[in-house]
């Protein structure tokens, strides 16, 4: 299954190094970073420390929305809960989350923000799933390098069961077609303006299992044609 991590305009060539690093270390080999160039420079090889044929295979892309876009399931970590109404798994929710994802899409992503500023509201809205390190003290926190291995470290055995038959088919397209249908109905029920029932919608959609949303499917199904019959008469 493809799972790459992607670093979103990492400015320090350090940090990109320490993420390599903490990747090799723990089975994660697919790199992908957005609009940076930082991953050149000699210093992210000096502290990727062994880790330099991740170095070597790095993905560029000129914005998060490209890096994504052969990605089924997304998961961005942030430190600050810019979006109003969302939902923020600890890394061990992750982990559980992901291990049933695994079994019926064909592939997930792990973003992570800008060192200084993490990620924008519009590339937050582009992912299924936000996710946070708990911790102590806001400050001081994590660097990129130190977040990167936290979640390597959590999701370590997650990435050794992928390796393992499917126990059921994939079918990657299903929740983003659930959205789709979704989205369609709020504008046909006139509600598409509320921006929390939008919101929670939307990001409790990331959450569900597969038979969840095969369910869901069969009700927005009866609900359209039940609204189809409705405006017919």
């Amino acid at each position: 299954m493809l799972f790459p991590l992607i670093l979103v305009s990492p400015a320090r060539p350090e940090n990109i190094g320490a993420a390599a690093r903490a990747m090799k270390t723990m089975g994660f080999t697919d790199l992908r970073i957005v609009n940076s160039q930082a991953w050149q420079e000699p210093a992210a090889r000096w502290v990727a420390h062994g880790a330099g044929e991740i170095l070597d295979n790095v993905a560029h892309f000129e914005t998060l929305s490209d890096a994504l876009a052969d990605i089924d399931f997304s998961v961005a970590t942030t430190a600050r809960s810019r979006a109003k109404f969302r939902y923020y798994a600890t890394p061990q929710q992750v982990q559980s989350i992901l291990e049933e994802k695994a079994q019926w899409v064909n592939s997930m992503a792990l973003v992570f923000g800008r060192e200084d500023s993490g990620l924008t509201n519009e590339e937050l809205a582009q992912v299924d799933l936000l996710t946070g390190i708990p911790m102590a003290n806001d400050y001081p926190s994590l660097n990129l390098g130190q977040a990167v291995m936290v979640y390597c470290y959590q999701l370590s055995s997650l990435r050794q069961a992928m390796m393992l038959p499917r126990q059921q088919p994939a079918d990657g397209q299903q929740l983003d077609a659930l959205r789709q249908r979704i989205e369609n109905l709020l504008v046909t029920l006139a509600v598409s303006e509320d921006e929390k029932l939008v919101d929670w919608l939307q990001q409790r959609i990331g959450l569900l299992e597969q038979r969840d949303s095969a369910m869901l499917h069969r009700l927005l199904h009866d609900v359209e044609k039940k609204l189809i019959d409705k405006n017919s008469v």
